[in-house]
């Protein structure tokens, strides 16, 4: 059973963040959610000392805080005539900074080491469970579920203003779109997603969930809806191979699974281009024929 949580849980970060991953690599937003994912660090530790404690809903509502503070800081410093990658490095740089002093001044005695908010572990999460309706299951199955229904919901809500807003945002704007409003929102579901994959594979590596599977399924999709169903399939399936390729090496899951992540994004490129060399060399027989 605990082998099955274990899995369950890196399933369902994969297809948490392939859906959310889809359009940061459309919006060419990848360099944001390496920012939020060390960002969000100074949201949960202004929530814990606000709140005095670390749960799970009041962890989301700091993550988000410091997500939205992010985006917004970087459009501000980036609208003043900051180039978008000195913006992004500035914010979280500073604001990750930030959230290891605080730990450092006022919870040095608190389960809120940056270790931890790093690395994760995923072997731990079958031992803290939250009983929710009867129903016991690990905290980071329930966070990971409410945050899927969560992306899921922002998806079929304003799936045609994002495309518009994400392709052409001036035109979308002309028509009434809140591209303002979307964009902070896209930006909360990134925090959320972030912090709920916190106890699986931790900050740095959920970057690599949220571009990996996103940026796999990009080379080999015609249309938006094939990208998003490829990047889940892609997600899920590098962090259950990558969790049995740990176990068998008994190595790191986390960085395994984002190993496996990258493993195939390479092999997707590989057999993309040979595809298309493939293409070339017929059509110039064709044409020479």
């Amino acid at each position: 059973m605990i082998e099955f949580w274990v899995v369950f849980t890196g399933l369902l970060v994969g297809v948490t963040c392939g859906i959310a991953g889809v359009f940061l690599i459309l919006r060419r937003m990848s360099m944001i959610a390496d920012a939020i994912s060390h960002t969000v660090l100074f949201g949960i530790v202004m929530a814990y000392l606000i709140t005095q404690t670390l749960n799970g809903f009041w962890m989301l509502v700091g993550a988000a805080f410091a997500g939205i503070l992010t985006a917004y800081l970087v459009q501000l410093l980036h609208s003043s005539g900051i180039q978008e990658d000195a913006a992004i490095g500035v914010v979280f740089t500073s604001l990750f900074a930030a959230g290891v002093l605080l730990i450092t001044l006022f919870a040095g005695n608190v389960h809120l080491d940056v270790e931890h908010v790093l690395m994760g572990e995923i072997a731990f999460v079958p031992w803290d469970k939250w009983t929710l309706l009867g129903l016991a299951m690990p905290k980071a199955v329930w966070m990971l579920l409410l945050v899927l229904v969560i992306n899921i919901a922002f998806l079929l809500l304003f799936f045609k203003e994002m495309k518009l807003a994400t392709f052409d945002p001036v035109y979308a704007a002309t028509l009434g779109i809140p591209v303002v409003f979307l964009h902070y929102g896209f930006m909360t579901s990134i925090s959320f997603t972030t912090v709920a994959a916190f106890d699986s594979v931790g900050a740095i590596l959920v970057v690599a969930m949220l571009i990996g599977p996103a940026a796999t399924s990009y080379l080999i999709s015609k249309t938006i809806k094939q990208m998003f169903v490829y990047s889940m399939l892609f997600g899920a399936a590098a962090s259950v191979i990558g969790y049995y390729l740990a176990k068998f090496w008994d190595t790191s899951i986390a960085g395994m699974m984002a190993t496996t992540v990258g493993f195939i994004f390479i092999v997707t490129f590989i057999c993309q281009k040979i595809v298309e060399r493939r293409k070339k060399v017929l059509v110039h027989k064709l044409e020479t024929s």
